[in-house]
């Protein structure tokens, strides 16, 4: 394993399940575990930006697990926000499968729950990460999901999104008992206004407990260390509700 260290603690990587299969990065609290968080990547892979959510939350108390879900095709990808490491990222989303990022999902819920110490998991997802937190929360039985800006909720397109996109099945959501708390910003040009109003009414449909909170004047992405997009005041406030979530239902 190969650590990194991040303030008090130090994050590791390790294996899953299978040998020779999924990893994640794993950073643990120095004292007690108040529950585990499986924390998604945007297409950028488990880059230092995703360590130090990590590092963030387990400083919180709770275990973060982030998976590489590029295994297959990219052992422990961690981009940059170069045009030439966007595509590579592009690449690598493509070649994603949607069967395939669940039971990875599966695995790496199994993993936190071990970790959680008897308290809940959370999925926290941003972009990518969260349409993977929001397609696991459909699949598979955890406290809450909280993703930031996540795409293809009701559209598809790629083979990670699959045939059926993850809202069209957000019954399975209300009766696997996940709480989905979601962010957007209002100038996103992937999840546009319309999208977002119309996953508020398709969740309120389905019976899923949900709060979906749109910030005016912020892009897509506002929560990254990408000064194009970054807004502080969203950010702070975003975090503020996951910190709160996660202490009300894990």
């Amino acid at each position: 394993m190969t650590g990194q260290t991040t303030g008090q603690t130090t994050g590791q990587w390790q294996e899953l399940g299978t040998p020779g299969g999924i990893e994640a990065y794993v950073h643990r609290p120095e004292g007690e575990v108040h529950g585990a968080v499986v924390v998604c990547s945007e297409l950028y892979g488990v880059n230092p930006y995703l360590r130090g959510v990590c590092a963030e939350l387990a400083g919180l108390g709770y275990v973060a697990v982030a998976p590489d879900f590029y295994w297959r095709n990219a052992r422990r990808t961690e981009l940059g926000y170069s045009a030439e490491e966007r595509e590579a990222g592009l690449v690598l989303m493509r070649a994603l499968d949607r069967d395939e990022l669940v039971a990875d999902a599966a695995e790496a819920l199994a993993a936190a729950t071990v970790l959680a110490d008897g308290h809940g998991v959370a999925f926290v997802g941003t972009s990518m990460g969260g349409h993977i937190a929001v397609r696991a929360a459909t699949e598979l039985r955890f406290e809450l999901a909280a993703v930031f800006y996540p795409g293809w909720l009701l559209t598809s397109g790629f083979p990670l999104v699959g045939p059926v996109p993850p809202l069209e099945t957000a019954e399975r959501i209300a009766a696997n008992g996940v709480y989905l708390l979601g962010f957007c910003g209002e100038l996103d040009h992937i999840l546009p206004p319309e999208e977002w109003q119309q996953a508020e009414r398709r969740l309120t449909e389905a019976g899923v407990g949900h709060e979906l909170v749109t910030y005016a004047g912020a892009r897509h992405g506002f929560a990254a260390d990408r000064p194009a997009d970054h807004d502080d005041a969203a950010t702070a406030d975003a975090w503020r509700r996951v910190h709160r979530a996660l202490a009300e239902r894990l």
